[in-house]
């Protein structure tokens, strides 16, 4: 009898959404069980990350199956997370986000730390957009999301510092480990060195500093959930302004403060549109209209950029 084959738990990184949010690259080994990996630019091989922030959505979708699905973003200092729990979810999971939706819908702003697997979509396009897929999830206090923030940006800059040290050496196991790269990080930094080049890397550090600040109460967190927009039956697609703001003037104004270089991504841009009082109808139309009029374009798909 042939024995059976042990599959290992992979560990669970504390990172930040940029960095997990702005990965490229994936990795599945062979095997029917190998697991996948997201490797982000610094070069961390996720199969499974801890992240914490605000519940900024959550909606019941039917799958093109017909079974429902509930779809939601976190939000942390630094960006978004994307999840989903499906009927392959635990039942204990399935129960949690359904009173999860509840408290989300009701307004009620909540504070969520979670371990989820990472997940990775490849478009026809050729974009990739990542997600996670809940594990375990808990409510949390402010006291415990500023613990979270702390444990997140102490490893990122961790990763930060050995991304640097990988770029003074050659791209080897041997050379890294002379240069006191710790095992763990070696395969993810060459495949991601390889595979990114050069980066900057100065925006995951305005993140980390940002996220400092939060912990230590020298700048607010976002704790309450963006106000939703009440339109009168007269209200038309063509009324794009809100409160006499002109929606593409805030559009451009959130790009060139958003953009760190690729652009900013749809679903961000929607967000922040929809926490100054523009619907999700009237963004989508208006980012159109502007990509139409060359005042916008899109280097990668669902990705836009001022045109200079």
């Amino acid at each position: 009898m042939t024995p059976s084959r042990q599959i290992q738990r992979q560990p669970a990184w504390f990172m930040l959404a940029s960095e997990f949010g702005e990965s490229t690259l994936n990795e599945k080994g062979s095997g029917e069980f190998d697991p996948t990996f997201v490797i982000t630019k610094l070069g961390a091989k996720v199969n499974r990350v801890i992240l914490s922030g605000l519940v900024e959505r959550l909606e019941l979708r039917e799958t093109s199956n017909g079974s429902q699905m509930y779809q939601g973003q976190i939000r942390d200092p630094s960006g978004l997370y994307y999840f989903s729990v499906g009927e392959y979810a635990t039942e204990s999971m399935r129960e949690f986000v359904i009173q999860l939706h509840d408290k989300v819908e009701s307004g009620e702003p909540v504070l969520l730390c979670m371990t989820a697997k990472a997940r990775w979509y490849q478009t026809d396009e050729g974009a990739v957009y990542t997600s996670i897929r809940p594990e375990e999830a808990a409510v949390v206090s402010r006291e415990r999301y500023a613990s979270w923030l702390v444990r997140a940006c102490s490893e990122t800059l961790e990763r930060l510092d050995q991304h640097q040290k990988s770029l003074n050496c050659e791209p080897t196991k041997e050379a890294m480990m002379q240069q006191g790269i710790p095992a763990k990080m070696i395969d993810g930094l060459i495949a991601a060195n390889a595979h990114y080049g050069q980066i900057d890397t100065e925006g995951y550090r305005l993140n980390v500093m940002q996220a400092l600040d939060i912990a230590e109460g020298k700048m607010a967190a976002a704790t309450t959930a963006p106000p939703k927009l009440e339109l009168s039956d007269s209200t038309t697609e063509d009324e794009i302004k809100t409160d006499g703001v002109d929606l593409q003037s805030v559009i451009l104004e959130c790009i060139q403060s958003m953009d760190n270089g690729e652009g900013v991504d749809f679903e961000s841009l929607v967000r922040n549109l929809s926490s100054r009082g523009f619907t999700r109808e009237q963004s989508e139309a208006e980012l159109d209209a502007m990509s139409d009029d060359g005042t916008l374009h899109e280097p990668r798909f669902g990705w836009f950029k001022i045109v200079a």
